[in-house]
């Protein structure tokens, strides 16, 4: 009878901390998942500020090629 209850407790023990490791693992994974939201909008600001970026490139690059047609007829 006695070994009927190591075995048992044993048995509720090993469930026991499977059912921890998946807790452990889902709260790991939802972590994960908001890191990654996180990256995605941190990479969104940063694509629409490079393309703020060209766009003032382009608008000072055409800037300096109409003052040099100025220059040149003069």
């Amino acid at each position: 009878m006695a070994m009927d209850n190591v075995i048992l407790a044993i048995i509720i023990g090993t469930l026991a901390a499977i059912v921890y490791s998946l807790r452990v693992l889902i709260l790991l994974e939802r972590r994960i998942a908001r890191m990654d939201e996180n990256l995605e909008r941190m990479t969104n600001v940063i694509a629409k500020q490079e393309i703020a970026v060209l766009n003032e490139e382009k608008k000072i690059e055409k800037e300096e090629r109409a003052l040099e047609k100025k220059r040149k007829r003069r």
